[in-house]
C-alpha cells in the first residue's frame, strides 16, 4: 500500500508539472508552430490555387508568431478549421493557437474555454443579394431565404434582426460558407449573410462580381482576434505582444523595407523596440529581437492589411477612416506602450 501510495504521489506530480507547462515551451520545443485557420476565407484565410499553399491577413498573423519564435515564417504547420470546430481545436490542444476571423463576445470569453488575443480586425455583419433581386435594403427581405454558416455570431445575429424587425425569413445554414455563396450563385438563396469583410471576398471571386450587391446595413460589431488555451498566462503573453508590435511598428514607420536603418536608430524607444538595447522579450519568453523578426519576414499592420486588403489586392477592403485605421488617424488599432 505505502509503494502505491508513493507511485501516485509521483505521478500526480509528474501531471500537475505537465499541466503547468506553457504551450509557448511545448512549441519550442516542437520547433514548429501549429495554427488553426480558414482554408476558405477570400483576402482572410485561404489555399492559394497556384501555389497550394495558405495565405491571407489571417494566415500572415501565424507566420509573424513564428518569426518571433524561430526567425522563420514558414515553421508553421496550417490547420483548416471551420467555425463549428475552431474552438474544439484548442480545447483539444490539436492546434497552438487560431487566426480565423472570430468575433470576441462575452460568451465565448466567459464558457467556451479559450482566451482572446488583441483584437487585429473591425468588421460588421452585412448582406448580399443578387443584382436582379431588386433589393436596396436587409429590410426589404421579408420571406426570403437567407444562408450563412453554422456555429457563427452570424447566425444568431441574423435571427436577433429577424425578430426584430417581423422579416418572417427562412434561415439555411452549412458547415461551409461556400456552399452559401454556392446557394446564392444558384438561386437557392435570396441572400447571404456574414460579416462585411468576408461579403467582399466572396463577391470578388463571383464569376460576375458586378452582378451581386453588398446591401448597406452593417447589422452587427464583429471585432476579430486571435484566440489560444484559457489560463496559458505564458503563452496568451507572447502572442498578444506579437501583435502588438505589429501595431507598434506601423506608429513607428518601421516597415520591411527601412528595417536595417531602423537598428541603427539612436531613439531609445526605437532600439528598445526592435531589441536593440533592453529585455523586454526576455521577459515574454521571447527573443530581445522577436519585434525586428516580425518586421524582417512578416512587415508591420499596414504592410500586413494591403498586403491582402489594400487598394491593389483582389479583395480590396478601405481602412482609411476606417476602425482598422492606426488611432493618430481616428481608427481603433492601437498598441500599449513596449517599455
Amino acid at each position: 500500500m505505502r509503494k502505491l501510495l508513493v507511485l501516485l504521489a509521483v505521478l500526480s506530480l509528474g501531471l500537475l508539472g505537465f499541466a503547468q507547462q506553457s504551450r509557448l515551451d511545448v512549441v519550442k520545443q516542437r520547433g514548429k508552430l501549429i495554427c488553426g485557420v480558414n482554408g476558405g476565407a477570400p483576402g482572410f484565410g485561404f489555399i492559394n490555387e497556384k501555389t497550394g499553399s495558405y495565405e491571407g491577413f489571417d494566415v500572415d498573423f501565424c507566420k509573424a508568431v513564428a518569426a518571433a519564435l524561430f526567425n522563420d515564417p514558414n515553421k508553421v504547420e496550417y490547420v483548416a478549421l471551420t467555425a463549428k470546430v475552431r474552438f474544439n481545436a484548442i480545447q483539444t490542444g490539436k492546434v497552438d493557437v487560431v487566426f480565423r476571423n472570430t468575433t470576441v463576445t462575452t460568451s465565448r470569453d466567459g464558457s467556451v474555454g479559450v482566451d482572446f488575443l488583441p483584437v487585429n480586425f473591425y468588421d460588421g455583419q452585412g448582406v448580399m443579394v443578387r443584382k436582379d433581386l431588386g433589393v436596396k435594403s436587409v429590410f426589404d427581405l421579408k420571406g426570403a431565404t437567407v444562408c450563412t454558416n453554422q456555429g457563427t455570431t452570424t447566425e444568431k445575429n441574423w435571427t436577433d434582426v429577424d425578430r426584430a424587425h417581423h422579416l418572417g425569413t427562412k434561415l439555411i445554414t452549412f458547415e461551409d460558407f461556400s456552399r452559401s455563396f454556392d446557394g446564392l450563385l444558384s438561386g437557392r438563396c435570396d441572400a447571404i449573410t456574414t460579416d462585411k469583410s468576408g461579403l467582399v471576398g466572396w463577391k470578388a471571386k463571383a464569376p460576375n462580381p458586378d452582378d451581386l450587391v453588398i446591401l448597406p446595413e452593417t447589422l452587427s460589431k464583429e471585432p476579430l482576434a486571435g484566440f489560444t488555451f484559457q489560463n496559458d498566462s505564458k503563452w496568451r503573453d507572447a502572442l498578444t505582444w506579437i501583435v502588438y508590435a505589429t501595431f507598434q511598428a506601423e506608429e513607428f514607420g518601421i516597415t520591411q523595407a527601412n528595417l536595417s536603418n531602423m537598428l541603427k536608430s539612436t531613439n531609445p524607444g526605437i532600439r528598445r523596440f526592435l531589441g536593440v538595447e533592453g529585455t523586454l522579450g526576455e521577459g515574454l519568453g521571447l527573443p530581445n529581437d522577436f519585434v525586428a523578426r516580425v518586421i524582417k519576414h512578416v512587415g508591420n499592420y499596414g504592410e500586413i492589411y494591403n498586403r491582402h486588403l489594400g487598394p491593389d489586392s483582389p479583395f480590396f477592403i478601405p481602412r482609411a477612416g476606417s476602425l482598422n485605421a492606426p488611432y493618430s488617424q481616428g481608427g481603433l488599432i492601437y498598441s500599449p506602450p513596449f517599455r
